[in-house]
């Protein structure tokens, strides 16, 4: 049995609410807040990197859709979030099919609230030596 015939983003089309040749559009479930939409490929991909030009294509020009029409009626401005963690394994809360999340925002929405007040503590300046260290990386030395 291959991942593909296990993964429950692989046939997902009773949940389909938006979709084109490569990506379609459905609703988080579990979600973190009315309108957190997911847009996934269509074929089954676990790395980002995997993504063809026209999946990646067609992927954004989903996410653009929605955000559209997210702001200033769910919110007024949206995240968009991809997560690659193959150290978590795969459960309620994660699915090894990539996947980018659209959550509706506005100020001090209920994500501020629980969460990300608390974060601001966690933001540093950046050092110099670090900013050296990632160009690095980047250029490949």
């Amino acid at each position: 049995m291959s991942q593909a015939d296990v993964c429950r983003f692989c046939s997902p089309t009773n949940r389909i609410l938006k979709e084109n040749n490569k990506a379609a559009a459905l609703l988080s479930n579990p979600r973190k807040v009315p309108g957190h939409f997911l847009v996934i490929p269509k074929r089954h991909i676990d790395k980002p990197w995997e993504l063809d030009k026209d999946e990646l294509q067609d992927i954004f020009e989903l996410i653009f859709f929605i955000e559209q029409r997210l702001v200033n009626k769910l919110g007024q401005g949206v995240d968009i979030r991809q997560n690659y963690r193959p150290f978590i394994p795969e459960g309620r809360l994660k699915v090894n099919h990539i996947h980018f999340h659209l959550y509706p925002r506005y100020n001090e929405d209920y994500l501020y609230q629980v969460a990300e007040r608390y974060e601001t503590d966690l933001f540093t300046d950046l050092d110099p030596a670090e900013e050296k260290e990632f160009a690095k990386l980047l250029a490949g030395k």
